[in-house]
């Protein structure tokens, strides 16, 4: 093709040789915006141009409107150039390729993983030479590789490859396109249109040139195409350009021989170059109408616009275009999504057949990491059965993808809605039906029986390869975890024993580590730990998070942190939403163990926006239950009533146990924190029998305050039956918290012979300070008790380690709690921290303010300027506890070292 030529175009073409220019060394993307017909097109061809001129390697891409449904059409068309450089890539980015892009089988990667993927093969292609990826018609490209693009566009920097796109002003785009710089390609100036009319048509008469320029309103393309419509088949009066454009190509198009005709018909249905049987003379008539674009060597055909394409098919009878489809079909494997979509698209009818094809390609499509498009191919699967059971179970099947993974629960709703109106049932009607109910924070004993029902209708219960069983399985399990009451789970571990050693290792794995961790996680332990050990080459964000689930009661979540946290992300670009909510839950359940509270508040408040958008009142609820539990810490007793009772509100007529413990479980701490022991007793002690709960895993989290509430009401024989329920089992060797826990809980409970001892062991658990809130409370306990004892240098020690950390926490009542120990012991303390909470420096200018001097002279003392001291001063009084210098002297004074 000729190189290309502009007219007033000067300012965005230096524009983007710039960003090529500076690409080729740091990286970078950048945006061409504009509306149909502007130039964005030939602007990107002329910065390819140019780009290609001084060495740099340009791969191409382009959306097309009747591809936009085809998982990763785009991302593969833009990669293909680069395939025998896959082997040259690490074996999980290799993974991630060939499975992403439908090259391979194997497990699927999530988004940050194919971009991250994507992103080292242009890296290592690279290495040659810098790279520049132009992508025209962005709006159209289909949505999994323009969320990859969205992602990999943030991800250029610091490397030698460059991205480029165009996109339609004002069209929706699943590219994630804030922050980006933009090019915005406007109408021509009217220097810059005449001088294009006249190129094009030197003839033309003054007044026909005012008229073209009128109508044209500055848009290229029509300014090269009006002229050379008919003047007789022209409407009267000015339209709009683009239905002109698309009128004019209409007529150029039906004046084509009918081969010619075929053959744009069937580029414009699989945008594609034209098959083996075309010739180039076919395409030569198309070519003189400037219809299209043929490279006669390499035989790629381009639209000349995206609205020539649009007409061709148009203008085409609906059994032109089915023919065409029926022999798009034949040049793709017989088991291809391709293959099944044209098929598709060829049906005149049921097929059962073709719904099998589809049926496959949905799952190939979900494995692939495109859950939408998954949900897409099912329904029209559905739409294809031949049988109304085949049917029911294929809408079932979409609804549940949407339920449970897209986080489309509104479309579920719908499809639930309308399968039920039809006669008959499903198993994955019942699933379906259960998982959305289950996410709304439905009844739990329905779910629980609609489930129960559907797996002993199972035709093969040991089935392990029965999708449908598998996940009625897991969604049952969820169940009985939300349902937390004696006898649940029982149907869930007959039916996990009918499939044997076939069983799915996540579902053995939730059976025994979540579900039941008192009871059955112990042997377990080992094969979660090597799970977890290979998270970060798992690439399914829902596999990921069930891994994660199995983790949470048994103190692993430390080991999926960064997995998750892909999730997150995965979610946050527009991909699985419903794992994404469960990501949010996990990382908020591991932040409250582990004492980063400040960033548990910014994923549950995020977290919650997600589920209030989506509808996900159940996952919603466990947000709320971080966000409760933190206030409740911190002494916010409103927070936790407002959210406590709105999660009793709901839970209780649908008898949700889980929910139901946790906001007893934060009415308990907030008891706790205000001092009524007695309160916080009550408010748990129904959760535990005489021994530990086995049915309820969150007991694992409320033991602690339980024997605290009980110790500090005076139930000490409560207290000490409940401790010696829980030694009884092998609650401690599950993990090193859970050892804390109970190490701790026997000091609290032991008598005068042996609690220092008791003491010592728990406050020497391997990691203990990883837990800090637990660690500080048993520091703080400790330390009550050495007071009482007289044993004053050890009682301040722990006093002020727990102080410290509370007060790092931001938990008010047990730091107001440490403090008076603290002042019990004749130390003063300050009312909002110690001295010990200062740095050396922060300390030295405090002590230097207290004994009167100004700012000017502990600056000039310490040889710093006098706004920094104020500086540090602003960052003391809150840690003190103060408002002013005045009160610094008390909050300063030093301590009673004689016991």
């Amino acid at each position: 093709m000729a190189s290309v030529q502009l007219i007033g175009r000067d300012r965005e073409l230096a524009q983007l040789n710039t960003f090529t220019t500076e690409s080729a060394v740091g990286g970078g993307a950048m945006l061409v915006v504009g509306e149909a017909g502007i130039g964005k097109t030939v602007v990107l061809t002329a910065a390819a141009e140019s780009a290609a001129a001084v060495g740099i390697r340009v791969l191409r891409s382009a959306g097309v409107e009747f591809e936009a449904s085809v998982s990763f059409a785009g991302l593969h068309q833009l990669l293909y150039p680069l395939q025998d450089r896959r082997h040259q890539l690490a074996a999980v980015h290799r993974r991630a390729l060939g499975v992403g892009l439908g090259l391979d089988d194997g497990p699927v990667p999530d988004q940050l993983g194919l971009v991250n993927a994507v992103r080292a093969l242009l890296v290592r292609a690279a290495v040659d030479g810098p790279v520049l990826l132009v992508v025209d018609d962005l709006h159209w490209i289909d949505r999994a590789s323009a969320l990859v693009l969205g992602m990999l566009a943030r991800r250029l920097r610091d490397t030698r490859v460059g991205l480029v796109a165009a996109i339609r002003a004002g069209e929706d785009s699943f590219f994630e396109s804030e922050g980006l710089h933009e090019i915005h390609i406007g109408p021509l100036d009217d220097d810059a249109a005449t001088a294009l009319l006249s190129e094009h048509y030197p003839d033309l008469a003054s007044r026909s040139c005012q008229r073209y320029l009128a109508e044209a309103q500055g848009n290229p393309l029509a300014l090269i195409e009006l002229p050379d419509a008919s003047t007789a088949h022209r409407a009267p009066g000015v339209t709009r350009v683009g239905r002109r454009l698309h009128t004019l190509f209409a007529r150029r198009i039906e004046s084509l021989p009918a081969r010619t005709r075929q053959q744009l018909l069937l580029a414009a249905l699989s945008g594609a170059e034209p098959g083996p049987t075309a010739v180039p003379t076919d395409l030569g008539p198309a070519e003189e109408l400037r219809l299209v674009c043929v490279d006669v060597d390499s035989r790629r055909l381009r639209f000349r616009h995206p609205l020539i394409r649009a007409a061709v098919v148009d203008l085409a009878t609906h059994e032109q275009r089915r023919r065409a489809h029926q022999e798009l079909a034949e040049r793709f494997p017989e088991f291809s999504e391709q293959r099944a979509r044209h098929l598709a698209d060829a049906a005149v009818g049921a097929d059962a057949h073709i719904a099998d094809l589809l049926e496959r390609a949905a799952t190939g499509t979900q494995r692939r990491g495109d859950p939408v498009g998954a949900v897409g191919l099912m329904l029209r699967a559905a739409e294809l059965s031949s049988r109304s059971q085949d049917r029911e179970r294929r809408v079932m099947v979409a609804a549940y993808l949407g339920a449970d993974i897209t986080g489309d629960l509104a479309e579920a709703r719908r499809l639930v809605e309308g399968a039920e109106r039809s006669p008959g049932g499903s198993s994955a009607g019942a699933v379906a039906v259960a998982s959305l109910m289950l996410n709304i924070g439905g009844d739990i004993d329905t779910v629980h029986q609609l489930l129960v029902n559907a797996i002993k209708a199972a035709r093969d219960p040991s089935d392990a390869d029965d999708v449908v069983l598998v996940e009625a399985l897991y969604v049952l399990q969820a169940t009985c975890f939300f349902g937390s009451r004696a006898g649940l789970a029982a149907d869930f571990h007959t039916a996990l024993d009918r499939l044997g050693h076939t069983a799915p290792e996540f579902l053995v794995l939730l059976g025994s580590t979540f579900l039941e961790p008192v009871r059955l996680a112990l042997p377990m332990l080992g094969r979660l730990d090597a799970e977890i050990a290979g998270i970060s080459d798992q690439s399914d964000p829902a596999h990921i998070v069930r891994l994660g689930i199995a983790a949470l009661y048994v103190d692993r979540l430390s080991g999926c942190r960064t997995a998750l946290e892909h999730v997150v992300a995965h979610g946050r670009s527009g991909g699985a939403i419903t794992s994404a909510i469960e990501a949010f839950v996990l990382l908020g359940y591991d932040g409250v163990l582990s004492g980063e509270w400040d960033r548990v508040q910014q994923l549950a408040g995020e977290g919650l926006e997600f589920a209030e958008r989506h509808g996900y009142t159940l996952l919603g609820g466990l947000l709320q239950f971080q966000q409760a539990y933190l206030a409740a810490a911190r002494g916010d007793s409103d927070t936790v009533k407002a959210v406590t009772d709105e999660l009793t509100r709901w839970a209780t007529p649908n008898r949700i146990g889980l929910v139901l413990h946790h906001a007893a479980h934060a009415k308990a701490l907030a008891e706790l924190g205000r001092g009524d022991f007695d309160a916080a007793y009550q408010q748990v002690s129904g959760i535990f029998a005489e021994t530990i709960p086995v049915h309820a895993p969150h007991a694992l989290w409320i033991l602690p305050d339980l024997v605290e509430a009980a110790v500090r009401a005076g139930r000490l024989a409560e207290a000490a039956r409940h401790v010696d329920a829980v030694a009884a089992t092998d609650v401690a060797t599950i993990s090193p918290r859970l050892a804390l826990v109970v190490a701790g809980a026997r000091a609290m409970v032991a008598g005068p012979e042996d609690w220092r001892d008791r003491f010592g062991l728990a406050l020497a658990t391997p990691g203990a300070e990883r837990w800090p809130f637990h660690h500080a409370r048993i520091q703080l306990a400790y330390g009550e008790r050495l007071r009482r004892a007289k044993v004053t240098v050890g009682a301040r020690r722990h006093l002020t380690a727990a102080l410290e950390t509370f007060d790092r926490l931001g938990a008010r009542p047990w730091a107001d709690r440490a403090r008076n120990e603290l002042r019990a012991t004749g130390r003063a303390t300050a009312p909002g921290g110690s001295i010990e909470t200062l740095t050396p420096q922060q300390r030295q200018i405090a002590l230097l303010a207290a004994s009167g001097l100004t700012n000017k002279q502990i600056g000039d003392r310490l040889f710093l300027s006098p706004r920094t001291v104020g500086t540090h001063l602003y960052q003391v009084f809150p840690k003190l506890g103060v408002t002013s210098r005045a009160a610094l002297r008390d909050a300063l004074s030093p301590p009673d070292i004689t016991d």
